[in-house]
């Protein structure tokens, strides 16, 4: 019988790739999608059986995996940070955990959701660990090369972005011509970029003394944690940062996903936008 592993599975496409991936490395896949999150579609990938849980059920979760033979997990998928904090009924074990969290961060709240799992004999591993070849790699991903004002944005991005990692605030922030146009906090990445371009648009015509060109910095956080909310770009980010006029995104080479690679890459050449990682 093959070895059995469990899928947390929160939106997006990550969900579906590693579910894929796993099933391709010969394991049998239980997956707990979470009903908040989930796409209906993880139903039909495969897996030995999906089971749809409430954000809020841990108790659930864990019974659910113990009952399935389940003694590893990967946890793939974004959830929103604000859905977090706000739209779940915990259970009483949740409840219990959200009251021990001295910190009331993403890291914080899923490192203990990952001690209670290890204490229920259940082992949280790398999300990213059936889809290495998806991690970014060093250099300029792209046809375009980052021009020298770029390189001037992502130096800025970089230097920000890394300070407020250090707190858990987010991991993207956003530049126009050495000045920080926006920063992501619980509204995740596209909608910071969204925001960015709002913010350019707003600025007085030709009276404007920044650059409408937008430089998107999205960094790991210094002691990333790869078993959960490792930073992920797909398409969409790319169409997203197409819209707001930003021409260039930088990444941590090794730390962060590119989700359908080809497509992305595909997707930036087509905007003219310009993707490396370092």
């Amino acid at each position: 019988m093959a070895e059995r592993i469990g899928l947390i599975a929160g939106n997006g496409s990550f969900p579906l790739l590693v579910l894929d991936a796993a099933r391709a490395q010969g394991f049998e896949v239980i997956v707990a999608a979470i009903k908040e999150e989930a796409f209906p579609e993880i139903e039909a990938h495969g897996a030995a059986a999906v089971h749809w849980l409430s954000l809020g059920e841990l108790s659930k979760l864990i019974e659910t995996f113990q009952r399935e033979g389940v003694r590893r997990a990967v946890m793939a998928g974004q959830v929103k940070h604000k859905q977090i904090f706000s739209s779940i009924r915990p259970d009483w074990k949740l409840a219990k955990l959200l009251l021990s969290l001295g910190t009331r961060n993403t890291d914080s709240l899923l490192g203990a959701v990952a001690k209670t799992l290890a204490d229920e004999g259940i082992t949280l591993e790398n999300s990213t660990a059936f889809l290495e070849p998806l991690l970014a790699k060093s250099g300029v991903l792209t046809k375009r090369e980052p021009t020298a004002p770029e390189k001037k944005n992502i130096d800025c991005g970089r230097t920000v972005a890394r300070h407020l990692a250090q707190y858990d605030i987010g991991q993207t922030v956003v530049v126009a011509e050495s000045a920080c146009v926006a920063v992501e906090a619980m509204e995740g990445t596209d909608a910071a970029i969204e925001r960015a371009g709002q913010i350019m648009r707003s600025l007085a015509g030709d009276a404007s003394t920044l650059s409408r060109e937008l430089t998107v910095v999205k960094i790991a956080k210094p002691n990333q944690d790869m078993r959960f909310d490792v930073p992920v770009i797909g398409v969409k980010t790319v169409e997203v940062m197409r819209q707001a006029g930003a021409t260039c995104l930088a990444l941590d080479a090794g730390k962060c996903l590119l989700l359908d690679g080809k497509a992305v890459i595909s997707a930036a050449d087509s905007a003219n936008i310009t993707i490396v990682a370092d």
